[in-house]
């Protein structure tokens, strides 16, 4: 049995410390001294994360767009959540914002986290007509 000595992660350098444990820690048992050791690290690590290593969640388009490449869907799938094929393009190319509606079947259809959803994003700007 090896025994770990765990110290609060305070810099980085302490933060890639914590995670080579955690590397040779991975196959512990639930409940061992190891595993137990393993649950702590990785709540340090976690907590660490949270305030220095952040991910602010993405615009709602952004997140349609990952959806999408992720699951390998076209326009055409976000139709049933959106409209028709024109609104669908406008919605993914910035020139309507998403409505309440909308948000709300994308949420049951593709369970997409609302509060990204409902985050304010930017709109393209207006096209303006040929000579004016």
């Amino acid at each position: 049995m090896t025994v770990v000595t765990v110290h609060p992660i305070r810099t980085e350098a302490d933060y890639e410390a914590a995670l080579r444990q955690i590397e040779t820690l991975m196959t512990a048992p639930a409940g061992s001294p190891e595993g137990e050791t393993l649950d702590v690290l990785v709540t340090l690590v976690q907590a660490y994360e949270a305030r220095h290593h952040a991910i602010e969640a993405p615009d709602p388009i952004a997140l349609l767009e990952h959806l999408m490449e992720a699951r390998g869907l076209g326009r055409r799938d976000l139709e049933p959540a959106l409209g028709p094929s024109g609104r669908v393009s406008e919605v993914l190319n910035r020139r309507r914002r998403l409505s309440l509606d909308m948000i709300r079947a994308l949420h049951d259809q593709f369970d997409l986290p609302a509060e990204v959803l409902i985050r304010e994003y930017p709109l393209a700007a207006p096209e303006r007509a040929h000579g004016s």
